[in-house]
């Protein structure tokens, strides 16, 4: 695919963003702003469409943020609708905890699966007669088709094309089978998807709030899937028509959705509508500039929770990662970004998500709020009776005097941990620091992949018994492993009920944390060893070497 482009100025890579003393991105104004036709758009309604296959993530709310103010800002409506076509990960679990941390952190909607609204119902799962009528409504029009190709022919074809060096996609097989045997087929049952019918010639065009005019060559765009043979919409169909039904103005997003616009672009007019106004936020970055991931920074709302960040100034340092409130000012507070609040002050640099600033952002809140309202705050978080009560079933029968409880359980009322000294009691006798790190990173993966829902100590323990089965580990190596990385010691509560109060998120952190810390201890042991190997004289200027052979010498040759 032709990369995307802006007509308004030639591409260019985007600069890395200058920074202050804490970290935050160095932002210019954002001249395409006044050329957005969004600007100036009315009623305003947006909307934040997360899939409930996970858990609720920084993201979600990073875009929700965005989406929230500048619907406030103008008297508008902001929608929460769940996208839950997945039907193999979607949970109704995994919704509740994206309402439940979206509300934590201080965002409230208008509209949405729990409040409902004038445009419902809000889940994509319970619309799917909407997408079916429109989708039919597109093959009747000429604008799709339907495609009977099996997984099978697929995979053919795809092969196929790669060996003649074509790019991958379908080959549109299907497009053109006459309609009278397209329609005989699908009345007989044969299973089918539908598939947008691309302009296979042209440009695609439409005006991004952040970054101008954006051209795609049609060309280079696949005929994609708007409805599984199940009969359950893809992303792209059930977007469209529900931005329309609901009758969103702006569509404001993450920019990865950049290169899926055409598509929807190519269906609004396919369907005769207005599109909305559309401005694609940036990627939040890790420090490498590598897109934030759950490897290199935790990710999800809960963990920010669990580990004692206040929900505003976790909102103000999201804000912080696209918008410049004006001057040197780092630190206000929601009302007041809704108040100065233009999408002229959003920068479409690549915005770093650094821990070490939403700390110190945390601290200036911490340090003037008033202290009963701090411990009004800590009695909410982890000296809640709640809590409390969750800890010391665990410390009853390992204390004898009360002042034993907090140094018995101090892993429970913290974030991060320390692992200085611990680090040689996680790794087996028979095993080494990498391969300790490596069995714990793929305990985080395979936790993560497999503990989606039940975090409970039966689930956990089955759970980590199956990957010792998987991995060759035995449990007996493995959870001490685990118990040193979740609590910086061998000697604490049942094991399984230690990762059940810790919590999912501050679990799954500590086991990436202390498998970093093994894997760098390990290098830094390689790194002595061939120190200490070296042979006397190592460094100096060694003797000439043998002629270098002559340019296209065959360096298979004896002697090569």
């Amino acid at each position: 695919m032709r990369p995307v482009t802006s007509t308004s100025a030639p591409p260019a890579p985007p600069a890395s963003p200058s920074t202050n003393s804490h970290g935050s991105p160095g932002l210019g104004s954002n001249l395409h702003a006044a050329k957005w036709p969004g600007r100036d758009r009315r009623p305003v309604r947006v909307r934040i469409a997360p899939s409930p296959t996970g858990d609720p993530h920084v993201g979600t709310a990073y875009i929700a943020l965005f989406n929230y103010v500048f619907a406030k800002k103008h008297g508008g409506q902001f929608i929460l609708r769940i996208e839950d076509t997945d039907r193999t990960r979607s949970t109704r679990s995994s919704e509740d905890a994206i309402l439940r941390a979206l509300r934590w952190v201080g965002l409230k909607w208008d509209e949405g699966p729990d409040c409902g609204g004038p445009f419902g119902p809000y889940r994509q799962s319970e619309r799917t007669e909407h997408y079916q009528a429109h989708a039919h409504k597109l093959v009747e029009s000429g604008a799709a088709y339907p495609c009977f190709c099996t997984a099978e022919r697929l995979e053919t074809s795809r092969r196929a094309r790669a060996a003649e060096g074509k790019p991958p996609g379908y080959d549109r097989f299907c497009r053109y089978l006459p309609v009278d045997e397209a329609k005989a087929r699908m009345a007989s049952g044969e299973k089918y998807v539908i598939r947008l019918a691309m302009p296979e010639s042209g440009e695609t065009r439409f005006y991004d709030g952040l970054r101008g005019e954006i051209v795609i060559d049609n060309a280079t765009i696949d005929d994609q899937i708007l409805l599984k043979s199940d009969g359950f919409p893809t992303y792209h169909l059930a977007n469209v028509v529900d931005d329309h039904l609901m009758q969103v103005s702006h569509v404001i997003r993450a920019e990865e959705w950049i290169i899926s616009t055409p598509k929807h672009v190519q269906l609004y007019q396919a369907f005769g509508w207005t599109p909305p106004a559309f401005l694609h936020m940036p990627l939040l970055r890790n420090p490498d500039r590598s897109k934030i991931s759950k490897r290199k920074n935790p990710v999800s709302l809960d963990y920010y929770r669990d580990a004692g960040f206040f929900p505003e100034a976790l909102l103000n340092f999201l804000a912080l990662m696209g918008f410049a409130f004006g001057g040197d000012r780092e630190k206000f507070t929601l009302a007041e970004m809704i108040e100065v609040f233009d999408f002229a002050k959003v920068s479409a640099g690549e915005p770093v998500f650094d821990l070490q600033k939403l700390s110190w952002l945390n601290g200036l809140y911490l340090r003037e709020m008033a202290v009963p309202e701090l411990l009004q705050r800590l009695r909410a978080w982890r000296l809640s009776d709640e809590f409390l009560l969750k800890i010391l079933p665990l410390a009853h029968q390992r204390i004898e005097r009360m002042d034993q409880l907090i140094p018995g359980t101090t892993f429970f009322l913290t974030g991060d941990l320390d692992y200085e000294g611990a680090l040689p009691l996680m790794v087996p006798k028979t095993r080494d620091a990498a391969a300790t790190a490596q069995v714990l990173s793929d305990l985080t993966d395979f936790l993560e992949e497999n503990v989606r829902v039940d975090w409970t100590a039966e689930v956990l323990e089955k759970a980590c018994r199956d990957f010792c089965d998987k991995s060759g580990w035995k449990s007996k190596e493995l959870f001490m492993a685990i118990r040193v990385a979740v609590t910086a010691r061998v000697a604490a509560p049942p094991l399984f009920d230690t990762m059940v109060v810790t919590g999912k998120d501050l679990t799954r952190r500590r086991l990436r944390l202390a498998a970093a810390a093994l894997l760098g201890q390990a290098r830094s042991a390689d790194s002595s060893a061939s120190t200490e190997a070296a042979p006397a004289g190592a460094g100096k200027k060694a003797p000439p070497g043998p002629a270098k052979p002559p340019a296209g010498a065959d360096k298979n040759a004896a002697g090569a």
